[in-house]
């Protein structure tokens, strides 16, 4: 999943050594992504109203669907 969300990410911004994915496991099943990329790419990767950001979130939730986890998103943490 890692993979595929930062290749995601590092297609839409311009500063693309910045990109940071991390993807945390937690006992209770839950996976957490979090998506760190340089301050002037942050408008990009959320986008208009959110759209792009939901957008990421609804392809890692597609993603860790197979497995049966739950998984969140979040950006700039």
């Amino acid at each position: 999943m890692k993979e595929v969300v930062e290749y995601i990410v590092k297609s839409l911004v311009d500063n693309q050594d910045a990109v940071e994915v991390t993807v945390e496991e937690k006992e209770n099943g839950e996976t957490v992504v979090h998506i760190n990329v340089a301050e002037e790419d942050m408008g990009r990767v959320i986008g208009k109203s959110g759209k792009v950001a939901g957008s990421i979130r609804t392809i890692a939730k597609s993603i860790s669907g197979r497995d049966h986890r739950k998984v969140f998103v979040k950006f700039g943490e």
